[in-house]
C-alpha cells in the first residue's frame, strides 16, 4: 500500500526566474504533503498543497518556518537593491535567518540558489557575498545542504534586467565557442535538478555547479 506524502517543503524567494519555476514542480510532486512559501506579496495562483505565508524578512518569527526541506531561491541585484548593504541584507541575512531558525525547528535539508563563482573571498562583491552564505550555512549542521551555482540564468522575468538580457543573447550567440560551466542555463533546468536532488536522500554538503546542472 503506498504511503501518503507527509514530508512539508518551503520556499523563500517563490516569485523570482528559479523560485516560481520550482515552486511550480513541488506542489505536483508526490513527495510533499504541503508547500509553505514565504513572500511579502501573493504568489497569485493557488494550488490545495500550496500554503502561502506573509512573512517580515526585517523581523523574523521562528514560529512560522517550520518544514522539512527549505529550499532558498532568494536573490536581488546592486541596481534594484539600490546598495551593497541592502544587497547583502537579501542575498545573506535573510537566507541565513531561515536556515537559522528552520533547523531550530528540526529541518532536514536546505537547498539554496548561489551562483558560479561564489567565493567568500572573491574581489567581486557578489560572489564574496554568495561565497559567504555558503560557508556561513556549512557552519549550521544540516544534515543535508544542497548548493547549485548556476551561471546566467535564462528565462522569462517579470521585471526587466539590461544586463542579463544582453548577456543571455550573447550566450545564444557565442554558445558552440562558451565552456560547459559558463552556459547560461534555463531556470527551469535549475529547478528540476533541486527538486530531484531533494528526493534522493543525500546525506551532508553538496555542490552542484552549472555544468553539472545541465548533464543531470
Amino acid at each position: 500500500m503506498t504511503q501518503p506524502p507527509s514530508k512539508t517543503a518551503l520556499v523563500i524567494g517563490a516569485t523570482g526566474l528559479i523560485g516560481t519555476a520550482l515552486t511550480h514542480r513541488l506542489v505536483d510532486t508526490a513527495a510533499y504533503e504541503k508547500v509553505k512559501v514565504l513572500v511579502r506579496h501573493s504568489l497569485g495562483w493557488q494550488h490545495p498543497r500550496l500554503q502561502e505565508i506573509q512573512y517580515d524578512f526585517d523581523h523574523p518569527n521562528g514560529l512560522l518556518v517550520q518544514a522539512d526541506d527549505i529550499f532558498c531561491c532568494l536573490g536581488t541585484t546592486l541596481k534594484q537593491a539600490g546598495s551593497r548593504e541592502a544587497f547583502r541584507k537579501v542575498d545573506y541575512q535573510y537566507p541565513l535567518d531561515v536556515a537559522r531558525q528552520a533547523l531550530v525547528n528540526q529541518a532536514r535539508q536546505f537547498l539554496l540558489v548561489s551562483s558560479l563563482g561564489a567565493n567568500p573571498n572573491s574581489s567581486f562583491f557578489y560572489n564574496r557575498v554568495k561565497g559567504e552564505l555558503e560557508r556561513d550555512l556549512s557552519a549550521l549542521d544540516y544534515p543535508t545542504l544542497l548548493i547549485f551555482r548556476p551561471s546566467l540564468l535564462l528565462g522569462d522575468r517579470k521585471e526587466f534586467r539590461l544586463g542579463e538580457r544582453i548577456g543571455a543573447g550573447l550566450m545564444r550567440l557565442l554558445n558552440p565557442l562558451i565552456p560547459a560551466r559558463y552556459k547560461g542555463i534555463r531556470a527551469e533546468r535549475v529547478a528540476t535538478v533541486m527538486c530531484q536532488k531533494a528526493q534522493q536522500e543525500l546525506v551532508g554538503k553538496h555542490i552542484f555547479e552549472s555544468d553539472q546542472l545541465q548533464s543531470f
